[in-house]
């Protein structure tokens, strides 16, 4: 490690020269700040921070405690107490300099609350608001009653910023020991299986509650901090304008940032607009907040919950702003959280006493209310005992609060320091005994069941459909394709754009023929209503904002030669993605809206035929009919024979295997199928058959796309194509 701070120091030595006489001085006199010593103290954060960010990872601690040791490491507690001239080279006592690096750590917090707020899922809350609310009620009412009354009664005035300013102090810790941290949480949840885990929700969920309370809290309590007094007309100021932002924020604000994540999607073509747009309406939540008189961190919070909510938000964006938090922001908030603390006023045996007694105030008040909360719930001892021990996890939530507490002046330093060390121990101790709390608790059998019926859906191939194109005209074809797409994204709410083709160019489709098209749910954007380029221009363009399916239903669907025609053609290979081709014929053309659907999905055992068993079961389940499964088993031949229908045993045993896991499929859907078996030299013969037997009015095959000039979706799809008497579905991957 000094090896670290010798490299970064030399480097300084090599600065320009009209840097170096103020650095030979010793920068803290110096009246200018320094961009030299910034960089340094970027790159030391970042480098210890990250270097013992993964040394607690890999010892199965979070990362952010090795973050705040390094920030501890290079501040005065170990640098400046082994090595003092280096630490007040690179940390010099002085106004500026201090203003820049902390400019990056108060942005560094607003980033981790959009974080944050990202990763609240209000749905999850909804499954099991029963348990969470009153774990979170209990959870923070307990501890934050405890943390009041020690700030209130217990608290020496060696510990208050002033004396007059106790009942802000009082209501700081109160909060900071009520908190959990989230991240910590869902860390270790995630690393024991146990997200999905009915324990494991109620958790989460606990976890969401109290994050979302804390931060209205913490806005509140900056707001009575900042007036320097509390009466009745601050406090009603307060909770009034908080209740006033987060009832807009909720209602009108979400379509507001939804449509401008979408715009930002699909109308600006530079490198990755979204974000950019993100950051501007964090920004701006934030400046909104701060004008009604709370804290900023709210308003990054409740732009993250939004933002997370977002139908356009693809795990590409996310990724990349997730990266950018946590590769910059997140080690060196914490890191300056750390260089904050102070431990060496541990060696005061009063305030290290004070400092055991606050741990253990917060732990067994934490403790004591989110395990009542779980007995109030309906948990058992075993999991209230687990939910207890996870929500003593204090981390990032406490840092973030202490950190601004100290900004404001409701907090000393002393006070800060055991607040930050009560936030290490205590999340430090969580990991492992919730580890040992969780591998208590068995598995219900209907527990396992749903957890099999959502991994499935997580994995399947229509539940990681999240936009939909499509491009029709006014045909049989082109309304029968937008009713199948609505089918699919109108209970989801996934939003779909629909390209509208007349002739050889492409137009908008209006507002009316769009809802007809989709029918109720699905989020419809339409193209813009002037003309634009070809068809197959139009879908490439539009193609590269992100969708998964790209469903076609344009007229005539045949090319007089044989195969798609032309135009089917070009749209499909501009499409890199999964492209369905739909056809109308028999009932299904003539009423192409109103028609029951009754489905028939031929399989073979291939990727491609299980999609469209997903995809069929899909539709089937929302027009609560009964599709069927078609299976056609080869003739076996012998010398001399011209058709043999017996099979052998390792046929039927493919057979049985195939059928299973359909069967399986649709269990996991929820909806009742038929299995038939064929046996037929050619399976196009016997699925037609079995089309005309049963009166099908759609069949759904599933198909490989190839590279071509032409599309091919391999002989079974061209012969389908050529001779069935009903519509068909093309699937092709």
């Amino acid at each position: 490690m000094r090896v670290i701070f010798a490299s970064v120091l030399g480097a300084l030595a090599f600065a320009p020269l009209s840097i170096g006489p103020a650095l030979a001085a010793g920068a803290e006199n110096s009246a200018a700040p320094s961009d030299a010593i910034f960089i340094a103290e970027i790159v030391i954060l970042l480098i210890v921070g990250r270097g013992l960010g993964e040394l607690m990872h890999r010892v199965g601690q979070p990362a952010i405690i090795g973050q705040l040791l390094a920030g501890i490491l290079v501040g005065n507690s170990v640098l400046g107490s082994l090595w003092p001239s280096a630490g007040k080279l690179l940390f010099p006592h002085n106004d500026a300099q201090h203003s820049m690096i902390d400019g990056v750590g108060q942005l560094g917090v607003l980033m981790l609350l959009l974080l944050t707020g990202m990763e609240t899922d209000l749905e999850l809350v909804s499954k099991v608001k029963r348990a969470a609310a009153s774990v979170s009620i209990t959870g923070i009412a307990v501890p934050f009653t405890f943390g009041f009354l020690t700030g209130e009664y217990l608290l020496p005035d060696s510990l208050l910023p002033t004396p007059e300013r106790r009942l802000v102090t009082a209501l700081f810790l109160g909060t900071a020991l009520s908190i959990s941290s989230i991240k910590i949480v869902a860390m270790v949840v995630r690393e024991m299986n146990f997200m999905r885990r009915d324990l494991g929700q109620v958790i989460i969920a606990s976890a969401i509650i109290e994050d979302s309370i804390g931060w209205i809290v913490i806005a509140i309590t900056f707001s009575l901090a900042t007036q320097g007094k509390v009466d009745a007309g601050s406090l009603a100021r307060s909770v009034g304008g908080t209740a006033l932002f987060l009832i807009a924020s909720l209602t009108l604000g979400r379509p507001v940032v939804h449509a401008l994540i979408r715009w930002a999607n699909d109308r600006l073509v530079s490198e990755l607009p979204v974000i950019t747009v993100i950051l501007a309406i964090m920004g701006i939540m934030a400046l909104v907040t701060h004008l009604i008189g709370v804290h900023t961190v709210l308003g990054a919070f409740v732009a993250g919950v939004l933002i997370g909510e977002s139908p356009i938000l693809t795990r590409h964006i996310e990724g990349e702003l997730r990266g950018l938090i946590t590769a910059l922001f997140m080690p060196i908030f914490f890191a300056l959280a750390g260089l904050n603390t102070d431990i060496t006023i541990l060696s005061d045996p009063h305030l290290l006493l004070m400092a055991i007694g606050i741990i253990l105030i917060a732990s067994v008040g934490k403790f004591g209310g989110a395990f009542l909360g779980g007995e109030i719930g309906g948990l058992t001892k075993r999991e209230s005992l687990a939910l207890g021990i996870a929500m003593n996890a204090r981390g990032s939530t406490e840092v973030i609060i202490a950190s601004i507490g100290l900004s404001i002046g409701a907090l000393n330093s002393d006070l800060y320091t055991i607040i930050v060390a009560m936030a290490v121990v205590t999340t430090m101790a969580m990991p492992p005994t919730l580890r040992w709390a969780l591998g208590r608790l068995p598995i219900r059998a209907e527990e396992k069941q749903r957890l099999e019926r959502e991994e499935f859906e997580a994995n399947g191939f229509v539940a990681n459909i999240e936009r939909i194109l499509l491009t029709v005209d006014d045909s049989p074809s082109g309304r029968l394709a937008g009713r199948l797409a609505g089918l699919v994204a109108g209970p989801r709410g996934l939003p779909t754009t629909t390209l509208h083709v007349e002739g050889k160019s492409l137009v908008g489709a209006g507002p009316e023929a769009a809802t007809a098209l989709l029918g109720p749910g699905a989020a419809n954007t339409p193209a813009p209503k002037a003309a634009v380029p070809p068809p197959d221009q139009a879908v490439a363009s539009e193609a590269r904002k992100g969708y998964d399916l790209l469903t076609v239903g344009l007229q005539p669907a045949r090319a007089a030669a044989g195969g798609f025609h032309s135009k089917i053609v070009e749209v499909a290979r501009s499409f890199e993605g999964t492209v369905g081709v739909v056809v109308a014929r028999g009932a299904l053309h003539e009423r192409p809206l109103r028609s029951r659907l009754n489905i028939l999905v031929p399989v073979n055992g291939s990727n491609a035929s299980r999609r469209a068993a997903e995809f069929a079961f899909a539709l089937a389940r929302i027009e609560n009919v009964v599709a069927t499964v078609v299976y056609v088993a080869p003739a076996e031949r012998r010398p001399g024979e011209s058709r043999r229908l017996g099979r052998s045993l390792l046929s039927r045993r493919h057979e049985d295997a195939i059928l299973k896991d359909i069967t399986t499929l649709a269990d996991q859907y929820g909806i009742a199928i038929r299995t038939v078996v064929r046996v037929a030299d050619a399976a196009p013969d016997a699925i037609l058959r079995q089309a005309r037997r049963a009166g099908h009015t759609l069949i759904v095959v599933g198909a490989t796309k190839r590279q071509s000039d032409t599309l091919i979706f391999g002989m079974l799809a061209n012969e389908l194509l050529e001779r069935a008497e009903q519509s068909v579905l093309f699937l092709g991957s």
